[in-house]
């Protein structure tokens, strides 16, 4: 991995540094969250492809844009059951090479779930955290994770890709929390903390 000392003489050098950017934006929530973000940052800087060109694990590393969609009247917040990753997780979807991580939301968000993408008033369009997981089942590669936040009505909701998802849910944040963390994404409690931690803030601002 190159160190982030290295400047960036890439031909997407413009990309990279914007990435590079979104990353600075994000408020680390806890000690794993900071390597999460010095490790990403150093991935970026050096000279490592950054998109998924070939399904499912080519490279081995490559970045993803979650959204999760929050209801923030309800206080609920949807999941998808993802078939291939058999867990609960926010939609999204890879980034392709050379594509912003929030025009991939907005994409994402049209196809999965049918809908125009409206940031949350909380983050706009910048990412509120980030992680890096390792995936399950076959073709096991490395997920860099920028979770964006979105706002909806969930009664606008009314369809999902079905080739994708097997169910979705509306969920409060108790509820997300009380779900044992083998069924869903691995840094889902640790996002809904960050995402109760943020709202509480909007709120008494």
């Amino acid at each position: 991995m190159t160190s982030t000392g290295h400047p960036l003489t890439d031909h997407d050098d413009q990309p990279r540094a914007h990435l590079l950017e979104l990353l600075g934006t994000i408020e680390p929530w806890d000690s794993l969250e900071r390597t999460h973000l010095t490790t990403a940052a150093q991935w970026i800087a050096g000279a490592a492809p950054l998109y998924r060109m070939h399904k499912p694990d080519v490279p081995a590393m490559h970045l993803v844009s979650y959204f999760v969609v929050l209801d923030d009247t309800r206080g609920q917040l949807l999941l998808v059951a993802h078939r291939r990753a058999g867990l609960w997780l926010p939609a999204g979807g890879h980034v392709e090479p050379g594509e912003d991580p929030w025009a991939a939301v907005v994409r994402e968000c049209r196809e999965e779930l049918g809908i125009h993408a409206t940031a949350s008033p909380i983050t706009g369009e910048l990412p509120l955290f980030l992680t890096i997981t390792e995936t399950r089942g076959q073709g096991t590669h490395t997920d860099v994770s920028l979770w964006y936040l979105l706002t909806a009505d969930a009664d606008t909701i009314t369809s999902y890709d079905q080739d994708e998802f097997n169910a979705i849910r509306w969920m409060t944040d108790q509820q997300v929390l009380e779900e044992p963390d083998k069924l869903l994404d691995p840094h889902m409690h640790r996002f809904t903390h960050k995402l109760q931690h943020a709202r509480a803030g909007r709120h008494h601002g």
